[in-house]
């Protein structure tokens, strides 16, 4: 399934990256949480790893997983230039000037590393970004999207939430594509969608995906994210569902642990080698954001230092706007 080595292997560094950090004097937080899964390419009909079985679990029930009590409210849909050309600064967005600056001043700290950020404020649609516009490898991140398109073939009676895939329902595996980044389980969806279906959907949403390279910039993801939380995606009970996924995930270190206790946050992060990435909606009261950060290093090596950039950037943006 995982590969267990990798995941090790990061652990070890993240550790060792902590003590050397405390022994130059240099602290920064990192919340301890468990060691995250790694997150290899989508399936490819020319490169698709050889996947071991799942490991046992106890065998779900045949209905779907029961939504979540309620959808989240509404907010008005954000404008189309969220997923293409400059960024778009309404007059009345809370996304100030000086929170630009203080987010382009900690990416050119870091300028080893390429980080683009996208922030979409879900009350005006106002896109911001930072850094890289291109289109990273998305790793895990894009499982949202094939989450997305299959629950849009389940509403439009294609398919069913209870059809059998694998070895569990069409249901289960997208909590656990989603919840615990299970690679088998995205294979599964993204056979069941099949890739053409996939890119056609993406289109339909105003995002441009092929599958088989797996690149989204952090615009196009945020964009996703945006549409998924205002409702424009998927039905009140499919959006609530696929949003209980996003949270309490096996790797909450990354946006989630620099987030304020009394902030909502539902996310999903992507490991692939050099890329370390989470796209997440924050949300209290009635102010709801998106915050996508990419970011591309060397290899696992530099992890607590990217992780430490993704901390800081949303450190400041939830000063700035909760």
């Amino acid at each position: 399934m995982h590969d267990q080595s990798q995941r090790r292997l990061r652990l070890r560094r993240v550790l060792a990256g902590l003590v050397a950090a405390v022994l130059a004097g240099t602290v920064y937080a990192m919340v301890q949480a468990p060691p995250s899964r790694t997150a290899p390419p989508p399936p490819s009909t020319a490169a698709l790893s050889a996947a071991s079985p799942a490991p046992a679990a106890p065998a779900p029930p045949s209905a779907a997983p029961a939504a979540a009590s309620a959808a989240p409210a509404a907010a008005p849909a954000p404008s189309s230039a969220g997923s293409a050309g400059a960024p778009a600064q309404a007059a009345n967005s809370a996304i100030g000037g000086q929170l630009g600056a203080t987010v382009a001043g900690i990416i050119s700290a870091n300028s080893q590393y390429q980080v683009g950020v996208a922030l979409i404020d879900l009350g005006n649609g106002a896109l911001n970004r930072y850094g890289v516009e291109e289109p990273f490898e998305a790793a895990s991140t894009a499982k949202i999207l094939t989450a997305a398109a299959y629950y849009h073939l389940v509403e439009t009676g294609t398919v069913s939430l209870d059809d059998p895939l694998g070895n569990y329902t069409a249901g289960y595996q997208i909590k656990e594509m989603v919840q615990d980044s299970d690679n088998d389980s995205w294979s599964l969806l993204m056979d069941a969608v099949g890739h053409p279906r996939l890119s056609s959907y993406a289109s339909s949403i105003g995002v441009s995906y092929d599958p088989e390279i797996n690149t989204l910039s952090t615009a196009d993801m945020a964009h996703i994210l945006a549409q998924l939380y205002t409702g424009k995606l998927l039905d009140p009970a499919d959006t609530a569902q696929l949003l209980s996924y996003m949270q309490n995930t096996n790797d909450e270190d990354l946006i989630p642990a620099a987030v304020p206790a009394d902030v909502t946050v539902y996310h999903k992060y992507g490991l692939l080698d050099d890329e370390l990435h989470d796209a997440a909606i924050l949300t209290k009261g009635g102010a709801s954001y998106v915050l996508v950060i990419y970011t591309k290093g060397q290899d696992l090596s530099d992890d607590p230092q990217r992780t430490a950039v993704i901390h800081d950037i949303t450190s400041a943006v939830t000063a700035a706007l909760f």
